[in-house]
């Protein structure tokens, strides 16, 4: 048995102004945040990963924040993910190598939502890493040698000027990111399913689609046959 964190990604209406689809058969777009902080090498632009999707003009020449990079995804080649801030960073420290951490992102419903989609907008697990090892504290990261400072090249936060990372993660080849959404959300995008509400500790009320959620042994289990379904129940 594993434990899990599910973390919060992606684009949203504060950044870049827009969130990524979600479409009728459950397939989705990927969105990245634009890069807020200096770089020393040069990051993709929105242009640069060619989404399926209509950027706005003003912002397909803005550099991306591409973090968790996922292998599969454009201008990626591993599996890895940083964060700056203490609020995730705690609760992925807590993990250790061969535990999961899931990725989740606010998604734009389609037209014409499935029953088990929220109706206007929702918050769905699009990916996930097996850790390939356990988690890396910045300080720690710092003093790694380059071979093994090698299985987190490429990623964002080791492009910022300066560094600025309090956790690093890199996942194994079984990572992935997701073909199909899987659903946290209930009817209204506010409301979290019990994915969120029973099998993690959070609480489920007010904007929990913004907190880290964790998964104990039992709570992840639960967590595994619900990303693993070929269909899910109707939320309305």
């Amino acid at each position: 048995m594993t434990r899990a964190v599910a973390l919060n990604v992606a684009a949203n209406t504060n950044q870049p102004g827009f969130r990524g689809p979600l479409r009728a058969d459950g397939s989705f777009v990927y969105v990245p945040i634009p890069e807020t902080e200096p770089t020393s090498d040069r990051v993709p632009t929105y242009a640069d990963l060619d989404l399926p999707i209509d950027v706005p003009d003003d912002v397909r020449e803005t550099p991306v924040h591409l973090d968790p990079a996922f292998a599969e995804y454009p201008c990626c080649e591993r599996y890895t993910y940083g964060d700056p801030h203490g609020l995730k960073a705690s609760p992925l420290l807590d993990l250790d190598a061969g535990d999961r951490v899931y990725f989740y992102a606010t998604l734009d419903a389609p037209d014409d939502p499935g029953p088990w989609m929220a109706a206007d907008w929702g918050t769905y697990v699009i990916g996930e890493f097996v850790l390939a090892r356990d988690p890396v504290t910045g300080d720690e990261f710092e003093a790694l040698p380059e071979r093994e400072r090698d299985a987190f090249a490429g990623n964002a936060h080791r492009k910022r000027d300066p560094f600025d990372a309090a956790v690093m993660l890199a996942g194994t080849d079984d990572s992935r990111l997701y073909d199909r959404a899987v659903p946290l959300s209930g009817a209204r995008g506010v409301d979290a399913n019990r994915a969120v509400t029973e099998w993690s500790a959070d609480s489920g009320k007010g904007p929990w689609w913004r907190r880290p959620l964790r998964y104990d042994d039992a709570g992840h289990a639960r967590l595994r046959e619900w990303v693993q379904r070929e269909s899910y129940p109707p939320v309305r």
